[in-house]
């Protein structure tokens, strides 16, 4: 069985929500219809002519970027120029392209907190904050033998997901009473008599952008014709979102084993960095992709070294000033470990939802710089 185009974005959206996504940027979909079905999904960093000839090659057509094709305001769209010549191909073919990109680098799971995790760090607080994100409980009461579909429903549509963690719930026993009146076509009992039923209380906690989503899949797996439910808002403070992640190792390093390790998790054979290789290290910054811009950022947090790609020269200097120590394995080799992250997520919740459709990874894109 296929796939529409406008579900595959919003199976992408419930891993990075647009509205984590910053003013600037240009997130969704960029070419196609949402309406269309496909076959295969192609993820990759970016769209090339080799990884849109991949995406032909697999019959995959759709293809999911990191990297916007279409950023800037277009006066044109020449077909001998990029990127005019990838939409006129991709029309062409029938193709479809959806962008995640500001939006995946915020996102709980995402390409910040993935590079935080490859390096073990703990204790994690974003670096670079963007949003701030409200929290609700969600109440359900359900009869008994209906709380794992239910909170299977929940976990996909975004709700119970603590940290690392997903599926959180509380459930607690207790006994549901009701009337059906004429006209009610009930689940258990009879017109007319007063029900008394084994039921749960099942609550959980589900960020502000997807309580409406949470709330359609609860009612959706839930086996009463009117769902009893409550949504409360919470105290706490909110969650800030944004974009890289600051942490802990679990034990100080030098700056020399750090890289070492850093080159061993990201498979980079050569990288640039800035510092006494002796130095110690203990609290770590990362901002997958081009973060030198916020090097002052990473030192007033009080990393030891900030890991991130695209470093200006005179940003490198800015950190020595700081006294705090950069390492830039590049661009590409801080963000493609995400792809891999996004193409299960689209594989895995395809499945679940009965989907044959074939999600791909990208084997043709590589780092565009090369070295002697």
């Amino acid at each position: 069985m296929s796939a529409k185009v406008g579900r595959i974005a919003q199976l992408v959206e419930e891993l990075a929500p647009r509205k984590l996504a910053e003013d600037w940027d240009r997130v969704g979909l960029q070419v196609g219809d949402p309406r269309e079905e496909v076959t295969g999904v192609l993820v990759a960093l970016e769209l090339t002519e080799e990884v849109l000839d991949e995406a032909v090659e697999q019959s995959a057509e759709m293809v999911v970027v990191h990297h916007p094709l279409i950023f800037k305001g277009l006066s044109a769209l020449r077909y001998d120029s990029n990127p005019g010549y990838l939409v006129q191909k991709m029309a062409a073919h029938g193709f479809h392209l959806y962008v995640a990109h500001t939006n995946l680098d915020a996102a709980v799971g995402g390409t910040g907190d993935l590079l935080a995790k490859k390096l073990a760090l703990e204790e994690t607080e974003v670096l670079v904050e963007s949003h701030r994100q409200r929290f609700y409980k969600l109440v359900v009461f359900l009869p008994q033998g209906h709380e794992d579909e239910i909170r299977d429903s929940l976990a996909r549509a975004g709700a119970g997901w603590i940290g690392n963690y997903s599926h959180c719930t509380f459930q607690a026993p207790g006994t549901g009473t009701f009337k059906p009146l004429p006209g009610t076509d009930p689940f258990v009992g009879k017109v007319g008599q007063v029900e008394k039923v084994s039921e749960y209380r099942l609550e959980t906690i589900v960020p502000e952008d997807r309580l409406k989503a949470a709330v359609k899949a609860m009612k959706e797996a839930h086996p009463y014709e009117e769902v009893a439910y409550d949504v409360y808002p919470l105290a706490e403070p909110e969650k800030l979102v944004g974009s890289g992640r600051v942490g802990r190792l679990k034990e100080e390093t030098t700056l020399r084993d750090f890289i070492a390790r850093l080159q061993e998790v990201l498979g980079v054979k050569h990288l640039r960095y800035v510092g006494d290789l002796n130095r110690p290290v203990r609290k770590v910054g990362v901002l997958p992709g081009s973060g030198g811009d916020f090097v002052a950022r990473a030192a007033s947090r009080g990393a030891d070294v900030y890991v991130t790609g695209d470093v200006k020269y005179h940003q490198a200097r800015l950190a020595e000033d700081l006294g705090l120590a950069v390492v830039d394995p590049g661009h590409y080799a801080t963000e493609t470990p995400v792809i891999e992250v996004l193409a299960h997520h689209l594989q895995t919740r395809l499945r679940e939802e009965g989907s044959e459709a074939r999600v791909y990874i990208s084997r043709k894109l590589k780092d565009p710089f090369q070295f002697l």
